[in-house]
């Protein structure tokens, strides 16, 4: 539903951020990390990449990897309960499709978040800072996010990969 007027609540914190945020490099790159985090992809495809180089933990890469899709599938289960709608108001421009109209949390937080903590442990470096403000900011930017959206799926995917993480330091 459109609102309408001044923008209050999250959605001028949204105009606000945006606002700030956008500019033309940052869209383009915004765009970039929206396409390479579609459905997790490009998350499972260096977790792939992950387990054909380091061999000596090619099952916790691929664990790793399907854990990052997991952390997808769960951010879209909890989207199908909430069905929060995106945003929808003249002082947020959406700047990229989305492949359904519901906003609760970030899948795309969530992928990003959980493939950081997991490829974390992994390649022992804490590529958390590296990669999930980038990943939340952007979704602002293209204005297809609430902020509660993307802390929300950024809450989930850590969950998720932490307990993932979890097990595979108990794993040998």
């Amino acid at each position: 539903m459109l609102e309408k007027g001044s923008p209050t609540g999250e959605v001028a914190v949204l105009a606000k951020a945006q606002g700030f945020l956008k500019s033309e490099a940052s869209v383009k790159a915004a765009r970039g990390l929206s396409h390479f985090g579609e459905h997790s992809a490009g998350w499972f495809a260096l977790g792939l990449i992950g387990a054909a180089v380091d061999k000596k933990r090619r099952k916790d890469w691929l664990v790793a990897s399907v854990g990052v899709v997991g952390a997808h599938a769960a951010s879209i289960a909890v989207k199908r309960v909430v069905r929060r709608p995106r945003p929808d108001h003249p002082s947020v421009e959406v700047l990229v499709g989305t492949p359904s109209k519901l906003s609760f949390p970030s899948s795309h937080a969530t992928s990003t978040t959980a493939a950081a903590v997991l490829y974390s442990g992994l390649t022992g470096r804490n590529l958390v800072p590296a990669l999930v403000p980038p990943m939340l900011a952007s979704r602002l930017v293209l204005g297809v996010h609430y902020p509660t959206d993307v802390l929300a799926g950024a809450a989930l995917g850590g969950l998720v990969g932490g307990l993932i993480r979890r097990k595979l330091k108990k794993n040998p």
